[in-house]
């Protein structure tokens, strides 16, 4: 292989002839075999719009020649629309504060800025990864901007199919409305409930998860670009200080402000912690409501079989015919690793130093992958589960009709004790409490009727029947 020896203050390498890539990423990529993951695709873009932005930034103040300016955004141009990232050698997960990441982006966009100025690779007296692309720039303030970019950009597709989500539990709701089942405390009977209520709640506590996700823009928006190494911004004009930002918007379509506080901006990262945790709380929401699928149909005899889902594979292979809940499963499984990734990211952010957190590459790599995996989870949970989801009506009522908990419902007609004898004899003896109740005189047909009806009980502020008990005396108020 022909290679070109290039050398930074560590000593001499020999890289490829032909990479972009320089001595510092190829170092990079011999000192960290981690992850064997790269770069996520859009953090690479966001890196290169900002160094793109700070190009045109310092174009603009006559400290970057132009001819060697319009050299690094044609480059720039090139690697945002997808070509060159196989060049973007680093491992996600890399020791530096994201140092090799700068750099390795530094000199794809140099040798590539060299390539259109008629030069060959390598030969960075035509342009440097450091003095031209790097301008006014440090790590410290480009890893944690190009990051917060890349969150906003990739939160809007899991918001998207949240809302989706969100609406498949609402028309389930309607379409469930009229279906009784019996509600459950603590996987015991408790009181009836109609299946459209436990759907519209799922679609609530999506709907808080969507509120949530669309609140983090706030923190994400403030950028420490310009701060450099430590907030001081040593090493940048006044004129790359006050316009950077507006570049950034330009390029990237955003609406970001530079950080009130500089140094505040580039040591903590407690906003970042913040949107984990909206993630976490997503992850945590989405694998409750798919647990309650999996009991909900369960069995689909032996268990409580209150609803159908779509079945997607063969569940066993040593069981003919068996169909496991897998969407509900994988999505569980996904909030596991989300969850899991909170803690990563509350224990890297926690770990910062004096001026800075040498740990946000393994926070961003945490965090895009939770982002990346609850949006396909979410996706395949409606598509492949909940729009298919079908009610056993008859199985429904009859479990509901058959519970001792309906005794709960006597109450305020026969108080609790009384109540809760029926309840015992019910589930001693396997009489429906109906029975009971008209075996023994307690109330007439028409009275029980009033009190067991099944959809009013379902119905918060619905009007209760109440009898005083006592010495033959019986007494009807509503």
């Amino acid at each position: 292989m022909i290679t070109r020896e290039e050398s930074d203050s560590i000593g001499t390498m020999q890289v490829p002839e032909k990479a972009y890539y320089g001595v510092q990423a190829l170092r990079a990529r011999n000192n960290f075999h981690i992850t064997g993951r790269p770069l996520h695709t859009e953090f690479i873009r966001n890196l290169v719009r900002i160094k793109k932005a700070a190009a045109m930034t310092n174009m603009a103040a006559h400290v970057l020649d132009e001819s060697i300016g319009g050299a690094i955004i044609k480059a720039c141009d090139e690697i945002i629309s997808g070509k060159l990232h196989q060049a973007f050698i680093v491992d996600a997960i890399q020791g530096g504060a994201g140092t090799s990441a700068n750099m390795n982006a530094n000199e794809v966009i140099a040798n590539r800025a060299i390539e259109i100025l008629g030069g060959r690779k390598g030969d960075y007296s035509i342009v440097h990864p450091n003095d031209h692309v790097n301008m006014a720039q440090s790590t410290n303030d480009v890893i944690p901007c190009a990051g917060k970019l890349t969150m906003m950009g990739l939160l809007p597709r899991l918001i998207e199919e949240l809302e989706r989500l969100q609406k498949a539990f609402s028309d389930k709701a309607v379409e469930f409305d009229d279906v009784v089942k019996m509600g459950r405390t603590q996987l015991q009977d408790a009181v009836p409930i109609r299946l459209g209520q436990s759907f519209e709640a799922y679609a609530n506590v999506v709907g808080r998860d969507i509120s949530r996700l669309k609140g983090l823009k706030k923190d994400l928006r403030a950028l420490n670009i310009g701060a450099t190494a430590v907030g001081t911004a040593i090493n940048v004009n006044p004129v790359y200080l006050f316009q950077i930002i507006k570049n950034i918007n330009l390029i990237c379509g955003t609406d970001c402000y530079q950080a009130d506080d500089l140094f505040d901006a580039t040591q903590n990262l407690d906003c970042f912690v913040h949107v984990s945790g909206a993630l976490k709380t997503c992850a945590s929401s989405l694998s409750k409501i798919c647990n309650d699928l999996r009991l909900l149909s369960s069995g689909p005899h032996a268990g409580l079989g209150e609803i159908n889902l779509p079945p997607k594979q063969n569940g066993s292979s040593i069981m003919p015919g068996k169909i496991n809940p897998v969407i509900p499963e994988v999505v569980s499984q996904v909030a596991f690793n989300v969850i899991g990734n909170d803690v990563t990211v509350t224990m890297a952010a926690e770990a910062g130093q004096l001026e800075l957190n040498a740990f946000e590459p393994v926070i961003f790599y945490k965090i895009f992958e939770s982002i990346d995996t609850l949006g396909g989870a979410v996706t395949t949970l409606i598509d492949n589960c909940v729009l298919g989801i079908t009610a056993n009506r008859e199985r429904c009522r009859r479990l509901v009709e058959s519970s001792s908990a309906l005794a709960t419902a006597l109450c305020p007609s026969l108080g609790y004790k009384l109540s809760a004898e029926i309840a015992k004899k019910a589930l001693s003896t396997g009489t429906p409490v109906r029975q009971i109740v008209l075996e023994e005189g307690l109330m007439t047909q028409e009275q029980l009727d009033r009190c067991l009806n099944l959809k009013d009980m379902t119905q918060p502020g619905h009007l209760v029947e109440y009898r005083k008990i006592g010495a033959g005396k019986k007494e009807k108020t509503e």
